[in-house]
Order: C-alpha cells, then sequence, then structure tokens
C-alpha cells in the first residue's frame, strides 16, 4: 500500500494512545513523494537570548513513493514519533539515534511486535521500483577530468544551456574532454536534469550501454 494522510493520522492516534500514553500532541503528518527515504521528523530551531532554544514547524514526513507493506508503514511511523518524543521531552540523546532512541525502539518492538529499525532510509532496491520509468528526452554529457576521472550530467534540451554549460566546463581547465549524446532511456531519471555547474562521477560503462539502448 502507499501512504495517506488519512491512514496517518488514523495510525498517530492508535499509536500514541498504545505507546506513547496519549502525551504526544498533534503534528502535521505530511505525505513526501521522496524516493531516498521513507520517513523524516522535521522541525526548526530558534535560539533566544542567553541560549535557549524553542523549537517550531514540527512535521512527520511520510513518503508515499513506494508500495510498501502496510506494517512498514506503521513502523516508519512509530520511528518518526519516537524522534518526536525524544525532542517534545526535552531528552539528551548520545546522537540521533543514540542510546535514548535505541532503548525505546528496542522496548518497543519487544512489547509490541514491532520491527522497527534504526535507519528508515529507502533501501538501493526500494529507490529503483521508485524511478520515474517514462521516457524522458535530455541531453547526456559524459566529461573526462584532466585528473583521469569520469562522470555525467543530464541537461535540458535547449541548445543555449548546453553551450553554457560547455564554455563554462572548458573554461576551467579541468576537463580534457567532453562528448554530448541525447537519450531516453528511463535508466537516466535516476540522475537530476538541470543546467548547475555540476558533475556526477559514476560508472561510465554502465552509462554507456544505456546510451546504445537509447539509439545514439
Amino acid at each position: 500500500m502507499k501512504a495517506t494522510e488519512s491512514f496517518l493520522k488514523e495510525r498517530f492516534a492508535l499509536f500514541n494512545e498504545m505507546i506513547f500514553g496519549g502525551r504526544l500532541p498533534d503534528i502535521p503528518l505530511v505525505i513526501s513523494d521522496a524516493a531516498s527515504y521513507l520517513g523524516m521528523f522535521c522541525y526548526r530551531t530558534r535560539t533566544h537570548l542567553f541560549g535557549k532554544k524553542t523549537h517550531y514547524d514540527l512535521k512527520i514526513r511520510i513518503s508515499s513513493r513506494l508500495d510498501l507493506p502496510e506494517s512498514e508503514i506503521e513502523d516508519t511511523l512509530i520511528h518518526e514519533m519516537i524522534h518526536y518524543w525524544i525532542l517534545h521531552n526535552n531528552i539528551r540523546d548520545t546522537s540521533r539515534h543514540g542510546k535514548v532512541f535505541r532503548s525505546m525502539m528496542s522496548d518497543i518492538n519487544g512489547r509490541y511486535g514491532r520491527h522497527i529499525t534504526v535507519s528508515h532510509r529507502a533501501t538501493k532496491e526500494q529507490r529503483e521500483a521508485a524511478l520515474d520509468k517514462r521516457p524522458r528526452q535530455r541531453v547526456l554529457a559524459i566529461l573526462l577530468f584532466r585528473d583521469g576521472r569520469e562522470g555525467v550530467k543530464l541537461l535540458p534540451c535547449i541548445p543555449a544551456r548546453v553551450k553554457a554549460y560547455d564554455r563554462a566546463l572548458r573554461r576551467s581547465g579541468k576537463i580534457a574532454d567532453i562528448e554530448y549524446y541525447t537519450v531516453s532511456d528511463p535508466w537516466f531519471n535516476r540522475f537530476p536534469t538541470s543546467s548547475a555547474f555540476n558533475v556526477i562521477i559514476t560508472d561510465i560503462n554502465e552509462v554507456r550501454r544505456h546510451i546504445s539502448s537509447s539509439g545514439n
């Protein structure tokens, strides 16, 4: 299943009463389209005079990008509720997933038969499954650096932006050669598309295999 706001609100209320004694105030539960994480507890911190800090804009984000078992979505929500509990009660932990967090996690797993883990980031397999599979035509630049490294960059199919990117890189003096291809294989959707002057270092042999599948 995919997480929905109504499901999260229902489960938050249930777990708040069952596990946290109903002592967690309501918090915005936000559906995210993220492919890199399953859940995230977010907040902002304001520092006042004499170093006193207050936290605001608290929310729990749960990704609906992935089709997951109901129990895994629940475990993800409880994971973030533990973070919320620690912050709400001003408990100092040794790290983000330190001794307090791990103690609470182990206790909840044992008492309620849950399978909460320290990390709720999406696995490589889950990220692969969440990739956009739609063909999109873009310009792929393969860059060979003078120090021997190789990298790739996906650019929008806008000639002026490609030319500007090319000029900027060649002026840097770090590039030995640049190859350009037009690609549409959905495999390339794993790389961000932008006109920013950055490069992704990756396995160029695998990149070239997918260039051939795009017919270029």
